[in-house]
């Protein structure tokens, strides 16, 4: 499935929910965000249809997002749907590894391949500043729960903030090494201006090769992080969203006025 500056298109992120179980600064407000009505949701069913559609297209690897993809009920089900499908070679979960311990062994036996899990700070305080909410033991332990599952590889996504967080990466990949984790450094991005980075340590943030869509958990195939395209396979039908999405994906993005980090999975 190649747009028209030749990228080949394999790679389909899906944020399952826009609800999340911490409020970390450089994703939304203290107060949260106003959750979307549960029936605005895709369900499972219709993710599984708009995958396999995909797979037609040339799609093969799926990332589930959120929000908090684990906060989404019943997801183990979801994974299995879509495991289930042949073209599928590979399906990820971004997480904060809270739930990890509850469900990492269900995943597993379901069809994941593998995690990538936020960590900002080995500092106790200064993770609970960051999230707002979180306690960094509770993600440690989802970190040892992936590890014990064999959820391998396990990349840990380090959000570089500035004045807040630089010295703390040392600590952070020291901890990565002692356990053989994959450390990336992401630097905060700003939606609205359009101003992106490259991911250290990953190939995000290189538009010459961007081989991804974007699935929001309302239903719309969005081509670019970094614009306000966004085509609704609802009104549209899978297959034509699918299309606008491919045909219209831009160069290069130039900022966005319509997506946030909260509900386009990051």
């Amino acid at each position: 499935m190649l747009d028209r500056f030749n990228r080949n298109i394999t790679y389909l992120r899906i944020s399952v929910t826009d609800r999340c179980n911490f409020r970390c600064e450089y994703c939304m407000p203290a107060k949260g965000v106003s959750w979307k009505n549960h029936d605005e949701l895709l369900t499972f069913e219709e993710i599984r249809d708009i995958v396999k559609a995909g797979t037609e297209l040339g799609i093969k690897k799926i990332r589930l997002t959120g929000g908090e993809p684990l906060v989404r009920k019943d997801l183990p089900k979801l994974v299995k749907m879509l495991a289930d499908i042949p073209e599928i070679e590979e399906i990820g979960l971004t997480t904060n590894g809270v739930l990890l311990p509850k469900y990492a062994n269900e995943l597993k036996e379901a069809g994941l391949t593998r995690v990538n899990i936020s960590l900002d700070t080995m500092d106790p305080e200064k993770f609970e500043k960051i999230t707002r909410i979180g306690k960094l033991n509770d993600v440690l332990k989802g970190i040892d729960a992936a590890l014990e599952a064999e959820l391998l590889p396990i990349k840990i996504n380090f959000v570089r903030i500035k004045g807040e967080n630089e010295e703390d990466e040392k600590a952070v990949r020291e901890f990565c090494e002692s356990k053989n984790l994959k450390l990336r450094f992401i630097r905060q991005m700003d939606l609205r201006s359009g101003e992106f980075y490259t991911v250290e340590g990953g190939e995000g943030g290189i538009c010459t090769i961007c081989n991804r869509l974007r699935l929001t958990s309302d239903g719309f195939i969005v081509p670019c992080l970094h614009s306000n395209l966004r085509y609704n396979v609802r009104e549209l039908g899978i297959r034509e969203a699918f299309a606008h999405a491919i045909d219209n994906k831009p160069k290069t993005g130039h900022g966005t006025t319509t997506h946030e980090f909260s509900n386009i999975g990051g």
